[in-house]
């Protein structure tokens, strides 16, 4: 149904060129033991996300049932169905930075970013996560934005920090 075909036409994000990329992952690992999960990791460094779209695509490539590729991309908190932002915030809200403040940074966050915890903004700049513990705790409140980890973040901060990721 999808495979070989332009995907553009059912979703913006499948251009040619990311189809073609995808293509070449499938043929490097089409026929080999175990090779969803690679495949569909691979993929979603392509295209950052892994549509529905493209999960048939890659069913019927690899001639592996939808609802398998489904149940993999829904069960593994790495894969996302959701287009992600090039950078991602994740705020902490365990107990050290919650009774530090990280209440108000998120607050803060969601207010400037204009979404909600789990969402992107529309030009895909930002996504916004709340995890429960970075290790960090000495240096409460934190946020890590990418690989990047920010002690001691207040309101005052916050546009500073953000204005480092384009």
């Amino acid at each position: 149904m999808f495979y070989g075909q332009n995907l553009e036409t059912i979703n913006p994000d499948l251009t040619p060129e990311v189809t073609a990329k995808v293509d070449e992952i499938i043929d490097a690992h089409k026929g080999k033991p175990g090779c969803l999960i690679p495949v569909l990791e691979e993929c979603q460094g392509v295209t950052g996300y892994l549509p529905v779209e493209l999960q048939e695509y890659i069913s019927e490539a690899l001639n592996i049932p939808g609802s398998t590729i489904y149940g993999v991309v829904t069960f593994y908190s790495f894969f996302s169905m959701v287009p992600k932002g090039r950078h991602i915030i994740k705020v902490c809200l365990g107990t050290a930075c919650y009774v530090r403040g990280t209440k108000n940074i998120m607050k803060a966050l969601v207010d400037k970013l204009g979404l909600q915890v789990g969402q992107t903004t529309e030009d895909r700049r930002f996504s916004l996560e709340a995890v429960r513990c970075l290790g960090a705790c000495g240096l409460a409140p934190v946020m890590v934005v990418d690989e990047d980890t920010h002690g001691g973040v207040t309101l005052a901060r916050i546009e500073n920090i953000l204005d480092r990721y384009e």
